[in-house]
């Protein structure tokens, strides 16, 4: 504990002295700094298996893979999913991401969440339509897509019965048409590279954007170890300064889930922040000193039991784009090297923000932050400055 608390002020201590010295200079970053830090500020986040339900099999889902649909029992009562989300709003979280199992099978569970936190979002395979109405309509929706072309169909249109079908992505965007709501969450591969821009052209062509993720091939013994590494990771690149409205992630994000590699360090085990807070199992990473999102823990479907973290506890083949993004968000006191280090932190930031329909930073949203009227007078660091509540420097 003594050196999570040393390296807690050695962090405040770094932001204190050097990020007014580089923001004296660059009065329009030091806007947009403030802007997405006063955003992020608000944001305490859990996540919450919504079931152990799915109503189809992807090749590659960890869920399955590794059995956390036989590890807890579902709790079915709705009465206890609402007094659960109430009991959790009391101790602070505002901000929910309902994974499964298939969150859309259980629209009564989403809605209870709906109801009584700010900030919602739901992890789906896109099969089912999500119903677009109140309490739903500022419910981010993220749409799971697994190598792109005719990949997708091959690794995910699997019934539980084990038999395949086809046009799983047709019927996604059929579901999601021209809903702001919607983000696909492409996970791409190097045996799908040719795919990866007329993909994306579709999901332009639909009127939805898309984050890139990565396909760790979990059942394959290396997961991480690609012979087209560079090819792949220049092609998501370029397809992404091709489409910057339609893809969101920053470049600096990109490299990261494909290499693990940034300019804040290497991403791994000792470092992701996305970790149960109240989980023994985390006890020693809590301990590196290394920062973790506060407050956050990931529950099981039976409200009571904690997974270790934000998805498969296999740290090794882990290369989750949320779980990357938040890495980079808590990287501030590794970001002040320069202006340039500085202004990438805040452009991941704001790419970040960029994928949920209820922030300022979403392309729908009425009331983006107007850099012109933010106060700079506002922008000095004091020592005892309250840190990022999800995203802590």
């Amino acid at each position: 504990m003594n050196a999570q608390i040393e390296s807690h002020q050695q962090r405040k201590l770094a932001i204190a002295e050097r990020l007014p010295v580089l923001l004296a200079g660059a009065p329009d970053l030091a806007q947009r700094f403030k802007a997405v830090r006063e955003f992020s500020s608000q944001i305490r986040a859990s996540e919450y298996h919504l079931t152990n339900a799915c109503n189809i099999r992807c090749k590659g889902c960890w869920f399955f893979e590794f059995g956390h649909d036989k590890t807890s029992t579902e709790a079915k009562d709705l009465a206890d999913w609402e007094q659960f989300t109430i009991d959790q709003s009391y101790q602070g979280i505002n901000c929910a991401l309902l994974i499964g199992g298939e969150p859309t099978l259980f629209a009564d569970r989403i809605g209870a969440f709906a109801e009584t936190m700010q900030y919602v979002s739901i992890s789906t395979n896109g099969l089912k339509p999500f119903p677009n109405r109140d309490p739903f309509r500022n419910v981010t929706v993220f749409i799971s897509l697994f190598g792109g072309g005719p990949l997708d169909d091959q690794l995910r249109a699997i019934k539980p019965s084990g038999t395949a079908f086809t046009g799983l992505f047709e019927t996604t965007l059929k579901n999601y048409h021209n809903d702001p709501r919607a983000t696909f969450v492409f996970a791409a591969t190097e045996d799908g590279i040719e795919y990866i821009e007329p993909t994306v052209k579709r999901i332009r062509d639909n009127g939805n954007v898309v984050t890139f993720n990565f396909y760790s091939k979990y059942n394959t013994g290396h997961p991480l170890r690609m012979k087209n590494e560079r090819r792949l990771l220049e092609e998501m690149q370029r397809v992404r300064n091709e489409y910057p409205e339609t893809v969101l992630n920053h470049p600096s994000h990109i490299e990261a889930i494909v290499t693990g590699k940034t300019w804040c360090g290497t991403f791994g085990h000792d470092v992701c922040p996305s970790i149960s807070q109240d989980h023994p199992g985390n006890a020693a990473r809590q301990a590196n000193g290394n920062p973790t999102l506060p407050l956050f823990n990931a529950y099981k479907a039976d409200l009571k039991t904690l997974e270790i973290c934000c998805t498969s506890g296999r740290c090794s083949d882990c290369r989750d784009s949320q779980a990357v993004y938040s890495w980079l968000m808590v990287s501030l006191s590794k970001s002040l090297d320069s202006i340039e280090t500085l202004t990438t932190w805040v452009e991941v930031a704001e790419s970040y923000w960029r994928q949920f329909i209820w922030s300022p930073y979403h392309h729908s949203a009425k009331n983006k932050p107007d850099q012109r009227e933010l106060n700079l007078a506002g922008i000095h660091i004091e020592r005892n400055s309250r840190p990022l509540s999800h995203f802590p420097a």
